[in-house]
């Protein structure tokens, strides 16, 4: 879904006269449909569960893309990016927290981190097969993703944090037998779950001025500040128009996309291997640092360019720079920032920091993605000088407020966090 506006810019353009201003609706009005989805992810998936969530984001993603396949114009375009946006939207808040919610704590990480390696493998796929297929048909392979999750709801269980604290004991019982295995132990288990659970029932139902009380406010200030530096960084300009800046560049397309897509895979499956040893912290220091660097290297190459310097080095750089700037997100900074968010909101506030740290990334994936080209237009090696900086400020967040939350239990970093 995230980069269908990247290999099919021209084609769509050329097919239905659609001016820069046009189609930079169309490539940043998914964002807008995300940030409606991250909204209301949080109520939806506290009322109809883990599961019921995904139904409802896959029913409106189908839609979505059949609007696209079947456009004449803009309008059935920009709805159908719209509707696939806010499946994307509910879709990034509630499978993080569901892949949190039923993991074992060894495993938390590795597994909410190949949750990114999927999106990343369509990404990839979607790349890749956008420089053959036309966009209509690009379009239809969307349903594929969606046909297959449909399916694959009826065979797993729902969150057991979710049914404890829905109060369905024997199903609650039933499915963290099911997730641990049928002759494992998980009396100890389910004691400190419900136990946690009890203790937050408690207190008041949250709503959005509760999170900036002062048992909260920590974890939203990390949750939140995680989303701002990840998006503010560039990385939806650069993922929704890759191809435009390899063609600005003077660099093949076609190798340069296919290049990046394999690039991007290869380091966030990496990423699943270590995440659980290396920790979250240094994973993110490592990303935030070499995004820092492949900017400036990104921008170099453009200032090249400009002022008619060293023609022949400008692509090389381009090159260099966007692939390192990809290799060093997927390292960290792509699937990091979820894996924390999913783990440190206690339950019940889940839903409702969760949709405001879901819609600040996508309120940050749009204004990028929508002022992307423009940027570009102003100064393209200035634009990545201004993510260079937005990186390290980054950096700095990171070394400062981020806790390490590796090989512990969701309860025990809710409680040390909001103590």
């Amino acid at each position: 879904m995230l980069c269908y506006s990247s290999p099919t810019q021209n084609a769509i353009t050329e097919d239905l006269s659609l001016s820069l201003a046009e189609y930079s609706v169309f490539g940043s009005i998914l964002t807008f449909g995300a940030m409606i989805g991250a909204i209301t992810s949080g109520p939806i998936a506290d009322f109809t569960g883990r599961k019921g969530a995904m139904r409802v984001a896959t029913v409106v993603c189908v839609a979505g893309w059949l609007s696209i396949y079947f456009a004449k114009g803009a309008l059935a375009l920009d709805v159908g990016r719209l509707a696939t946006g806010y499946g994307m939207g509910v879709f990034s808040y509630v499978v993080p927290v569901f892949i949190a919610e039923i993991a074992p704590k060894t495993l938390r990480g590795a597994l909410t981190t190949l949750n990114q390696l999927m999106i990343c493998c369509g990404v990839s796929v979607f790349y890749i097969i956008g420089t053959v297929l036309t966009w209509r048909t690009l379009a239809l392979c969307g349903l594929i993703p969606c046909a297959i999750l449909v399916f694959g709801l009826f065979l797993i269980p729902e969150s057991p944090r979710w049914l404890a604290k829905m109060g369905r004991e024997k199903q609650f019982e039933t499915a963290l037998k099911t997730l641990r295995g049928e002759g494992t132990d998980i009396s100890q288990e389910a004691e400190e779950i419900k136990d946690y659970i009890e203790t937050l029932e408690r207190l008041p139902k949250a709503n959005l001025l509760d999170l900036f009380q002062r048992r909260y406010l920590q974890s939203v200030i990390i949750g939140v500040g995680l989303m701002v530096v990840q998006q503010f960084g560039g990385i939806n300009g650069v993922c929704f128009y890759t191809s435009n800046i390899f063609e600005s560049a003077g660099f093949n397309t076609t190798i340069g996309t296919i290049t990046y897509a394999i690039i991007q895979v290869v380091v966030t499956a990496l990423n699943t291997l270590v995440i659980d040893k290396g920790g979250r912290k240094p994973l993110l220091l490592a990303s935030g640092t070499g995004l820092v660097i492949a900017c400036l290297i990104t921008a170099s190459s453009f200032y090249l360019k400009v002022n008619e310097l060293a023609p022949k080095a400008v692509p090389a750089l381009a090159v260099t720079g966007i692939l390192l700037y990809i290799g060093a997100f997927s390292a960290g900074m792509g699937a990091v920032p979820w894996v924390v968010m999913s783990e440190i909101f206690p339950i019940n506030i889940k839903g409702v920091a969760g949709s405001l740290a879901t819609l600040t990334n996508w309120f940050g994936a749009s204004v990028i993605s929508y002022t992307f080209n423009y940027l570009m237009s102003w100064s393209s090696y200035g634009t990545f000088i201004i993510y260079a900086v937005i990186n390290a400020l980054g950096i700095v967040f990171v070394a400062k407020v981020v806790p390490e939350t590796k090989g512990r239990t969701l309860e025990q970093i809710q409680a040390a966090i909001n103590a």
